[in-house]
């Protein structure tokens, strides 16, 4: 068995009409993990990750569930070989899959925080007045005095620290437009924009922190099998009353993940696997520890490669 494992979960940005069809057509064992959140969510979870659409799939209060239930089936089929992560981590909404990877809440009172958090999320922001980008070849401190100047504009934040030259910004349209102009001056090579529906990870998501806060607190916690490296701080926490209060500050804060990678680093974490739809977190790695070995689990394929890697 390999050691100096870390499990790692995506978040927002990387679903796609079609994710986890493929695992959940040759592996049954999976089906009722889309069957107990279809029961919580009172939808059919599998048929809008398989077949959309894509309009649906990319609103945040349908696009948690559906990443989460992606994520908790591929490492259901993981589990198995019974790997002893030295850590986990997850992108944002991905630190709910990672809690449930150790253990720390229930699929089922996940499923149902993810639900509602991803409502809040789209409630706290009128739809169509926010807009999130990804800003390439720009340093982190250079970004962070973008945001300051286009401040004057509207709320305009750092939100995800992602890799070296990756950072991504999001808040009010017109304050991320100016933040957009002024990175260009600044040498920026390309501004994205991304698929989220919601500015989260900035001030405005704040309101939504205070809800979600009530809800976090009448769910059962534990501690955690193996420690979760968290976005607000990227620091190793294990205890159940710390994950809730690290969930909250979550929502209005940068997402550290840059930082988060290389504390698991140094917490012994030689190889990663990234387990659910996509490889936008194996990408990151890849430029943030480029000695690392870099697994995932999203279809049969990389299924089976993972577990002849690490068994």
């Amino acid at each position: 068995m390999t050691s100096g494992i870390g499990l790692v979960f995506p978040g927002q940005g990387s679903q796609s009409v079609g994710m986890g069809k493929a695992l959940h057509d040759a592996h049954t064992s999976v089906r009722s993990v889309y069957d107990e959140a279809s029961t919580v969510l009172g939808y059919d979870v599998a048929e809008l990750c398989f077949t959309g659409p894509a309009e649906r799939l990319n609103r945040t209060e349908f696009t948690q569930p559906a990443l989460l239930v992606s994520s908790v089936a591929a490492l259901k089929l993981v589990e198995p070989i019974g790997i002893k992560p030295v850590a986990v981590a997850g992108h944002s909404l991905g630190e709910y899959s990672a809690l449930v990877a150790a253990g720390g809440v229930s699929f089922r009172d996940a499923v149902g925080l993810v639900q509602k958090r991803g409502r809040y999320m789209s409630e706290a922001v009128t739809a169509g007045t926010g807009l999130v980008a990804a800003l390439l070849g720009l340093g982190a401190e250079v970004v962070k005095e973008v945001c300051r100047t286009a401040s004057s504009v509207g709320v305009v934040a750092a939100a995800n620290f992602n890799s070296p030259g990756q950072v991504v910004i999001a808040g009010e349209k017109a304050a991320v437009e100016r933040a957009i102009e002024l990175a260009k001056a600044q040498g920026c090579k390309k501004a994205i924009p991304l698929p989220v529906s919601v500015p989260v990870h900035t001030p405005l998501m704040q309101q939504a922190a205070d809800r979600l806060a009530k809800d976090l607190a009448v769910v059962q916690w534990s501690d955690l099998s193996a420690p979760l490296v968290n976005n607000a701080e990227a620091q190793a926490i294990s205890r159940a009353q710390e994950i809730q209060a690290s969930l909250v500050r979550q929502l209005p804060s940068s997402v550290l993940w840059e930082d988060t990678v290389q504390t698991m680093g140094k917490m012994g974490v030689t190889t990663f696997i990234e387990i659910g739809p996509g490889t936008v977190l194996t990408g990151l790695i890849r430029r943030i520890l480029p000695d690392a070995t870099l697994l995932n689990v999203h279809d049969p394929k990389s299924l089976d490669a993972t577990l002849k890697a690490v068994s």
